[in-house]
């Protein structure tokens, strides 16, 4: 792939993020749409292939972050969040064992 189809990919990839990451809060959707455009806009006009495939692994690394650590929380009372993880961040509960299973 070239480098400027992964630039794109890139960007569509953390647009698709934000989108499922602040899903219903229009005040986030808009602040990391106006921060990632801000981002590409600013290293448009990169031209070293070694700074722009540093770039795309940090664009990739932000993903990550995003997809995997943020969860949304709504104020629902004066003391009280309410949490809305996303479904891909809900794990299998697995009860902790200290003792390694024996292999059979």
């Amino acid at each position: 792939m070239g480098t400027r189809l992964k630039v794109l990919s890139v960007f569509k990839t953390l647009h698709r993020t934000r989108m499922a990451v602040f899903k219903d809060d229009g005040r986030a959707l808009t602040a990391a749409r106006l921060k990632i455009n801000e981002e590409f806009r600013k290293n448009k006009n990169e031209a070293s292939e070694e700074n722009i495939q540093k770039l795309i692994k940090m664009g990739l690394d932000v993903e990550a972050v995003l997809r995997q650590t943020v969860v949304q929380m709504e104020h629902v009372g004066e003391n009280k969040l309410l949490l809305r993880p996303r479904k891909d961040l809900l794990l299998e509960n697995v009860p902790y064992c200290d003792q390694p299973r024996e292999k059979s």
